[in-house]
């Protein structure tokens, strides 16, 4: 079945100069390799095409049940200069999470 990410996870972000740092928590444990595995720096980039214009880079965190990414020259120069609505990158997570993903359906049961 198809649900978006919310479903599995929630998310924080913000900025680091002109880089986004966004963070994807599982809320269960045994949800994190689903999120980990679907939740690759291609299908980021994808996800974030036109807006993330630099390199991204990821990081796992499993003890946390999180996978976290950097994702570069996404903030039009960062939050003092960058012309953008978002220029602290809070609106990224929430964006992030809108992100259409495919999960076994028995997932929820």
């Amino acid at each position: 079945m198809t649900v978006p990410l919310s479903k599995l996870a929630h998310a924080r972000s913000g900025d680091k100069g002109d880089a986004a740092n966004c963070g994807v928590i599982a809320y269960k444990p045994e949800w994190y390799p689903i999120i980990r595995d679907i939740l690759t720096v291609e299908r980021v980039k994808s996800h974030f095409e036109g807006i993330t214009l630099g390199d991204i880079e990821r990081y796992e965190l499993p003890n946390l049940w999180a996978v976290n990414f950097v994702l570069h020259n996404t903030l039009g120069g960062g939050g003092t200069v960058s012309l953008k609505l978002d220029a602290q990158g809070k609106t990224i997570a929430s964006a992030m999470l809108m992100m259409n993903v495919e999960v076994p359906d028995s997932l929820f049961d």
